[in-house]
């Protein structure tokens, strides 16, 4: 594979970020070719929760996590754990995220999601309008149940900093839960709506119409590995397991496997870890849920979709090489039970895990660098999906070298 400057901007990474960015770019009348070890959209934009989650504008975690890190280590089962092993090479990442969590940087952190939040669900129906393919988001809001006495002073306290930062939510009673969610239990007390949220019917399917949208605007798609490349008078040589691809400008959206070739391009080393998550998929449960519900106490969300129920959740810390621990995926029927009328079924259930790119104060890196021959786009933590659309719209601009100062938040030198 050696390809001219035929190619204007190489995307390296065929997530959901990547695709709906090679589609925006090819748009502008850019030649685009996208390069994935593997088919558009298998890697963590298979799996996720498949939640426009707007309303989720805090960091991934506060000061509590300090409290919880022992259970962390010891509790495989735990809904955040930290893998014991992977520990020495987590501890300088935990570090940075703690330093985030000071009231300046924190503060920062909140107002970045939220400026990428606010402009999520335009995005998204923009784009997903543009191919003809609106019917795959339900714009149908979400809710927050809680089932325990004590939980309403928590939930009563970030409704308040939820309002605080704009977000749109309504308290909801036991009973107009009881008549949104009928098969919910009725020992659930209420829980919090947001309206202006909603879900994907189909993550995966989502990916593949943006790139069939994107092939027909032009762009080519191949399969290869890529382990490094450098930069030239021309633009960018990237090497790669079939061989080198030059283009002009080369876009980093490759989720939790971007740190090595950024540092191998820019020569910038990124703290970029991954959350692994999981999900299983229910086949046989249709017409549970009018929408998707996460259970407070719980720490996991469940999702209606056009395959069946999706019950997600989870973060493990454990790095990129250790295999999966699919009984996590596994326990997450177990959470489900008593908060239906009649247990889910299992029957054909199928478990994935995939790897959430995060970095510690939980913004993205969206951003143009090396005289503008590099484009980045990853790092969206468990927002990748929610954040895909308005990242591309961003991507457009500053490959148009037309990037603002609210993109100032997610450069790549805050590192």
């Amino acid at each position: 594979m050696v390809e001219s400057a035929e190619t204007d901007i190489a995307v390296v990474g065929a997530g959901i970020v990547g695709v709906a960015c090679a589609l925006q770019l090819a748009r502008k009348g850019r030649r685009v070719t996208l390069v994935d070890r593997q088919a558009p959209g298998r890697g963590a934009s298979y799996g996720n929760a498949g939640h426009l989650a707007t309303e989720q504008v805090f960091p991934i975690a506060d000061l509590s996590i300090l409290k919880r890190l022992p259970r962390m280590l010891l509790d495989p089962m735990g809904p955040l754990r930290l893998d014991w092993k992977y520990l020495p090479k987590a501890m300088p990442w935990f570090i940075r995220l703690l330093l985030n969590l000071r009231p300046g940087p924190f503060q920062r952190s909140v107002a970045g999601i939220r400026s990428l939040n606010e402009g999520s669900l335009g995005a998204w129906q923009r784009l997903l309008g543009s191919i003809g393919r609106g019917e795959l988001f339900q714009e149908d809001g979400s809710l927050l149940v809680f089932e325990r006495p004590e939980s309403r002073q928590a939930l009563e306290a970030l409704r308040t900093r939820m309002q605080q930062q704009a977000v749109a939510v309504d308290f909801w009673s036991a009973d107009t839960v009881r008549e949104a969610a009928p098969q919910l239990s009725p020992s659930l007390l209420g829980g919090l709506f947001f309206p202006r949220t909603g879900h994907f019917i189909d993550p995966y399917r989502v990916v593949c119409e943006l790139f069939e949208a994107a092939k027909a605007n032009g762009v080519r798609f191949v399969q290869a590995q890529v382990d490094g490349g450098r930069l030239h008078s021309g633009g960018v040589s990237l090497a790669s397991d079939q061989g080198t691809l030059d283009a002009r400008q080369v876009l980093i959206s490759c989720g939790a496997h971007s740190a090595r070739l950024t540092a191998a391009l820019t020569g910038k080393r990124v703290p970029l870890d991954t959350e692994r998550g999981y999900h299983l998929m229910l086949p046989g449960e249709h017409q549970r849920l009018p929408f998707a519900v996460t259970s407070l106490e719980r720490k996991f969300i469940m999702t209606p979709m056009a395959e069946g129920l999706r019950l997600a959740g989870t973060v493990e810390f454990a790095g990129l090489d250790a295999p999966p621990s699919m009984q996590r995926a596994w326990q997450l029927h177990r959470l489900s039970k008593g908060l239906f009328r009649r247990d889910l079924s299992i029957e054909g259930a199928t478990p994935w895990m995939g790897f959430r790119p995060s970095l510690p104060d939980s913004l993205p890196v969206i951003d143009r660098v090396c005289d503008g021959r590099i484009l980045l786009a990853f790092g969206h933590q468990h927002l990748g999906l929610t954040q895909a659309a308005v990242t591309a719209e961003w991507v457009g601009r500053l490959a148009e070298r037309a990037g603002g100062p609210e993109m100032g938040a997610y450069r790549l030198d805050r590192f």
